[in-house]
């Protein structure tokens, strides 16, 4: 897909972004500031009459966290879920925006594109840095579809609660001692 060139730009500067990439694997603060943003935009759809219903229903990744299956996976393939979710979510917000016939929605769905990109770039950053490269994209897990735009929100919400803490929290955990200095540069906690 075109996924990569709109990766390369992202990666490049990532501008709605005040903290760097180690800043937001390292600091939970910088992480909830980033997800506060998804309250304005509740905000934002409660000011916009018709906002909550889309004209095209968007495709939901699978959520849910499995805490047995998420600790037998490594880093990398934790990070491509992580990637995995993020895409499916930006994919389906990206054709309900395009679909969307109320300004007002679409320039919500906008607001929630480009923070999702955001959210791309960083994790699939990640990856790169870790000198893993991208693994090969994998068939997208869709586990239901929705017409609401707070569903999406919520469901949005909950990936980056569960699935994006719990990889910034494997991140930390397993950053070894002896080479945390160094390995903050790459993107893990010291």
């Amino acid at each position: 897909m075109a996924y990569s060139g709109v990766l390369l730009l992202l990666i490049g500067g990532i501008c709605s972004v005040q903290a760097g990439p180690t800043d937001f694997w390292c600091n939970r603060q910088v992480r909830k500031t980033m997800e506060k943003e998804i309250v304005g935009l509740r905000a934002d759809m409660v000011a916009c009459v018709g906002a909550d219903t889309l004209d095209s229903p968007v495709q939901l990744p699978c959520v849910m966290l499995h805490a047995s299956e998420w600790e037998n996976k490594t880093l990398q393939q934790k990070s491509a879920e992580v990637v995995e979710a993020l895409r499916v979510f930006w994919d389906g917000v990206r054709v309900a925006k395009n679909q969307s016939t109320s300004e007002c929605q679409t320039s919500l769905l906008e607001k929630l594109e480009r923070h999702m990109a955001n959210y791309v770039a960083i994790v699939s950053r990640l990856q790169m840095q870790s000198g893993a490269g991208t693994p090969p994209p994998s068939s997208p897990r869709s586990c239901s579809s929705v017409t609401s735009t707070s569903e999406v929100l919520k469901q949005y919400g909950n990936l980056l609660r569960g699935k994006l803490e719990r990889l910034a929290a494997d991140l930390r955990d397993k950053a070894p001692e002896s080479r945390q200095r160094s390995t903050a540069a790459e993107g893990r906690c010291g």
